[in-house]
């Protein structure tokens, strides 16, 4: 599944995960994305959104 909000085009961030004697090792933090069936230019569509673009009333689930 993509990892990317196909509304507002959020995707991971990067960052270093930092241990107690600071060592740095990259990780990536990613967006809630979730499948929802939507409606898209006057049709059912099933799209890949973040929870905030849901919660924001950004999609209309169907």
């Amino acid at each position: 599944m993509a990892k990317v909000c196909e509304i507002c085009g959020k995707g991971p961030s990067v960052g270093n995960n930092v241990s107690h004697a600071n060592n740095k090792t990259k990780r990536r933090w990613y967006p809630n994305i979730q499948k929802v069936k939507a409606v898209r230019n006057g049709a059912v569509k099933r799209i890949n959104v973040c929870t905030r673009c849901i919660r924001s009333g950004f999609v209309t689930n169907v």
